[in-house]
């Protein structure tokens, strides 16, 4: 529930709280979630709406959907995001304009035209630009853009007023022009990178400045003054010396300095807006942004991975800016507003910064979050962030593990009301997360295991055992109901991945390493080469931190880059980049065929050439094996089970299928809220959209 404003209490953050008026509407507080995607879009819209709509009820004052196409000349498939197209889009965006409404919060839509960004394979219409050249996609599709001419330009402006007519009929209180990351037509024009023309539309900032200002002219007029107007802009496009700069920003907020109602600023690429916890700290756009609010009457709203309420009043008390933007912390925690104004700060799901958020939309599938499970899953399975059911029939449960997996299932086991006991073999909780949370700049991952134990120590009705291995026997000798097994992995040694199939042949007087023994404190020496055949952070982190530790390190990756899955999490760059500058040697398409007494052998994965590279020490970064020996054991004694009380033992997480943190805390989420429910049997376990069958026939297609 909001702050009560006749309450004679203050506190410092009810700066947060304040109504702030954009435009012709006014936010219920400075709570803004900027758009962001999800990987559901068109696909998966009532999903996507009711995932907004937890959010309005978890106190956010405004939010937005992700990026919305505009019209099929220019669209970016194969990501799945909204579109607006025509009257067809308008129910799924209605439903969400409604869902957000539902708990006072203003709704927003995203107004986007691609441009040089939209490769149009779906549509396949020819992309359209302000200067002709190669489409800029992660994907490098070998397609060119258009230079748009007048006519183009006036098209380009009609679409947006169609589509801002359509977004005014959804019911939606603010269209946000996107202008940033690289992504839309707007910053096209802003930017000499890729606008070279030498009409009014090219040159100066005034005429590469144009394209917008016409818009917003076109759009107001379009909607009148019912609906708030706000510019989604980089902060520093840092692609070049063209680049449009943070002080060529400033220059064009200064000249337009009342064109929109709001000015929603956002650090560079997507790459550095969005960087993980590894790479930016939080506020990190602070130094950028500072002062634009001078140059505008117009309320401004930054980002920066906002996780702490304190660091949120200073960024307003200080005139940095007057919302606080939000999109990857209000993914980790919908109900961070309601639990700052009720000042439960100890509940708060903090952000680790890990962006897993990110992949759903990279990957073309379905969001995940490390912190939240119930992520894009509240319409699919009806899970709630805060809310569990009650009980069912059951009434105790033994978790064997208390990694993210069982820490999870643990917390929600306990809050829904079941008798729980978690058994861990060491004297350490949280697995996995307390071991990597220790590793070079992976701090914000223990908020994984903080944020678990800190919501299961006032439970009664869970109790933890350290320093508990537990044999068969004593699983079917406690007597309770249920058991999870939750036993994590451990990493292979044996060179067996992806591109190696089976164990490499490796000299016994060659020391051989783990990711496991580098986190348990063994670490080797002298000049060590890394083999990556994992592709994801791993192999980058222990690269540095042998570094860190004097080692002349050596990374060979099968693939084309270091940690090659980092592209999904925006990282890749970064991870290299950092390498190469630390000195690390980095050979690539290279896998490895043998390990010898003071050297491994690496071969081309496509010649198959051998090449020899010195080696002190050997450092396997590759599969993980599941540690489901007490599982197997227990499946091979079923018989037993019912004598010993036992209804149910199931494996999850990494003990039965090691994989990102995220899916971890989704198993022990789904073990736990499936807890005495009848199982789906043979169908989806979730709910899902089927299109349905246009009856249109073809012959009048072919005739219109």
């Amino acid at each position: 529930m909001p702050l009560d404003p006749t309450s004679k209490q203050k506190s410092r953050y009810d700066i947060l709280f304040e109504p702030l008026a954009i435009g012709p509407v006014t936010a219920k507080n400075r709570f803004y979630q900027v758009p962001h995607c999800n990987g559901g879009g068109y696909r998966d819209p009532s999903a996507v709406a009711e995932m907004r709509r937890v959010k309005a009820e978890g106190g956010w004052g405004v939010v937005f959907t992700e990026q919305v196409e505009i019209h099929q000349t220019s669209e970016i498939s194969p990501f799945i995001e909204l579109r607006l197209w025509d009257d067809k889009d308008m129910p799924m965006l209605a439903k969400m304009a409604d869902a957000i409404h539902s708990h006072d919060a203003l709704a927003g839509i995203e107004l986007t035209y691609s441009g040089i960004n939209g490769p149009n394979l779906y549509t396949k219409e020819v992309p359209l630009a302000p200067t002709a050249g190669p489409i800029l996609t992660f994907t490098s599709d070998p397609v060119n853009a258009r230079a748009m001419d007048k006519d183009d330009i006036r098209d380009v402006r009609r679409w947006y007023v169609n589509a801002a007519k359509r977004s005014k009929a959804c019911g939606f209180d603010l269209i946000c022009l996107y202008g940033a990351h690289g992504f839309g037509v707007i910053q096209h024009f802003l930017s000499r990178t890729t606008n070279k023309r030498d009409d009014e539309y090219g040159g100066s900032l005034e005429n590469r400045s144009r394209f917008m200002k016409e818009l917003v002219e076109d759009i107001r007029d379009a909607v009148g003054d019912t609906m708030g107007i706000t510019i989604r802009l980089s902060l520093d496009e840092a692609f070049d010396e063209l680049s449009f700069s943070n002080s060529e920003m400033r220059e064009c907020i200064d000249m337009h300095s009342d064109l929109p109602d709001l000015w929603d600023l956002a650090h560079g690429t997507w790459e550095d807006c969005s960087a993980t916890s590894r790479f930016k700290d939080e506020a990190a756009q602070e130094a950028l942004i500072s002062g634009i609010k001078d140059l505008t009457s117009r309320p401004v709203v930054g980002v920066g991975r906002f996780t702490s309420p304190d660091t949120m009043v200073r960024q307003i008390k200080s005139g940095l800016i007057d919302f606080i933007g939000a999109a990857r912390p209000s993914i980790a925690d919908p109900f961070l507003p309601k639990k700052v104004a009720e000042n439960r700060f100890e509940d708060i799901r903090e952000c680790i910064g890990c962006n897993i958020c990110v992949t759903g939309d990279m990957t073309m599938s379905i969001s995940r979050c490390t912190q939240n499970p119930s992520f894009m899953e509240e319409w699919r399975k009806g899970w709630h962030p805060e809310h569990m059911p009650t009980k069912g029939t059951s009434q105790s449960v033994l978790i064997v593990g208390s990694g993210p997996a069982g820490l999870e299932a643990a917390r929600m086991l306990g809050g829904r009301g079941y008798d729980v006991a978690v058994a861990e073999a060491s004297s350490d909780l949280g697995g996995r997360v307390a071991k990597e949370r220790l590793l070079p700049n992976l701090s914000a991952w223990g908020r994984v295991m903080d944020y678990r134990l800190g919501q299961i120590e006032p439970m009664a009705n869970v109790s933890i055992y350290r320093e508990s291995h537990l044999t068969a026997d004593d699983v079917l000798g406690f007597g309770f109901e249920h058991v999870c097994i939750a036993t994590g992995a451990q990493w292979r040694r044996d060179g067996t991945a992806r591109f190696v199939l089976i164990p490499v042949a490796i000299d016994a007087d060659m020391p051989v390493f783990t990711p496991d023994d580098i986190m348990s404190g063994q670490m080797p020496s002298g000049h060590v080469v890394i083999y990556d055949d994992d592709h994801y952070y791993m192999g980058g982190v222990l690269a540095e931190k042998l570094r860190q530790n004097g080692c002349t390190v050596t990374l060979v990756t099968p693939v084309t880059m270091v940690s090659e899955w980092t592209v999904n999490t925006l990282e890749q760059e970064f991870i290299q980049k950092g390498l190469l500058d630390m000195g690390v040697e980095i050979i690539t398409t290279h896998k490895i065929a043998s390990v010898a007494r003071d050297h491994v052998d690496v071969s081309c994965v496509y010649s198959g050439q051998i090449k020899s590279v010195a080696a002190d020490a050997v450092l396997m970064v590759t599969a993980r094996d599941g540690n489901d020996g007490l599982w197997q054991e227990l499946k091979q004694r079923q018989d037993e089970w019912q004598g010993a009380g036992i209804s149910s033992i199931k494996i999850i997480g990494d003990a039965a299928a090691p994989a990102p943190i995220a899916w971890a805390t989704y198993a022990g989420h789904a073990y736990a809220m499936d807890m005495d429910e009848q199982a789906a049997g043979d169908e989806p376990a979730f709910r899902r959209e089927v299109a349905r069958l246009d009856p249109t026939p073809i012959s009048s297609i072919r005739k219109a």
